[in-house]
């Protein structure tokens, strides 16, 4: 392996130790146990799939062959790849730490619930999964084309979750959401 998919790993790990750390602190949901059991079952299939992904081509001797056309070996796109992985974790990253208490499972009602609308959610209303979309194409640029599947079921995913939280959020936020999404766009500033 070379340092660039050495720093991609790391940057993953990062990602997924403080989602685990920072989950604790989340505010209660209002769907009660089965939420929380949903929600670490999610979390330990994404941990299972980051894993897997990053070692694939490590398993067996059919993809050990086939090891040199899935990986890239490229000095430019390993490094423009890590500068897209970092960027995206460290926006879903700030993300996280804008929404604080406020932060829950895809699609999750919390308790009490805050409208944020500072920090990152100035610009996006989902800035978590546009970052988890950058951070998943910057790896597959940077280490694997075996990411270009990740990254699509995520986007489908992302937008899935994404719609069915601004219904919630609208019935929420009947007063104050309108007006927010109308000067935000969903995951790319200006332009989606």
């Amino acid at each position: 392996m070379t340092i660039y998919h050495w720093i991609i790993l790391a940057l993953w790990l990062v990602f997924i130790v403080v989602w685990a750390v920072s989950s604790r602190s989340a505010k209660p949901s209002a769907g009660g146990r089965r939420i929380w059991w949903w929600g670490i079952g999610i979390r330990l299939a994404i941990a299972a799939f980051v894993f897997l992904a990053l070692r694939l081509f490590t398993l067996g001797p059919t993809l050990r062959a086939m090891h040199i056309h899935w990986v890239n070996w490229n000095a430019e796109l390993g490094v423009a790849g890590v500068m897209l992985c970092a960027l995206g974790v460290g926006l879903a990253v700030w993300s996280r730490a804008t929404l604080g208490r406020n932060w829950g499972m895809p699609m999750s009602r919390k308790e009490n619930p805050e409208l944020v609308t500072t920090g990152p959610y100035a610009y996006v209303r989902h800035p978590i999964y546009g970052g988890m979309l950058i951070a998943i194409l910057g790896t597959a640029i940077g280490l694997s084309v075996v990411w270009i599947m990740p990254f699509a079921l995520g986007a489908v995913y992302f937008i899935f979750a994404a719609r069915r939280e601004e219904r919630l959020l609208m019935a929420q936020f009947a007063e104050q959401y309108p007006a927010y999404r109308k000067r935000t766009k969903m995951f790319v500033p200006f332009l989606l």
